[in-house]
């Protein structure tokens, strides 16, 4: 299992919690508060992009 440090948790109107989280050689996670076992990995700017847009609003849909 890799060893992954999360960060605050990031909620849009105190519900839809998400964790963005880093490993030791820079890959980033994401996953939903409480269920960080179960997340998905992609570069660090392109998950903090998606929450901005969820947070902005633009992508609802997906929530």
């Amino acid at each position: 299992m890799t060893d992954i440090t999360w960060d605050d948790e990031i909620c849009g109107e105190a519900a839809n919690c998400f964790r963005i989280g880093t490993d030791s050689v820079g890959n980033a996670y994401i996953a939903v508060r409480g269920a960080e076992d179960h997340y998905i990995t992609d570069s660090r700017e392109a998950l903090r992009d998606l929450i901005r847009e969820i947070k902005a609003g633009k992508a609802d849909h997906l929530l």
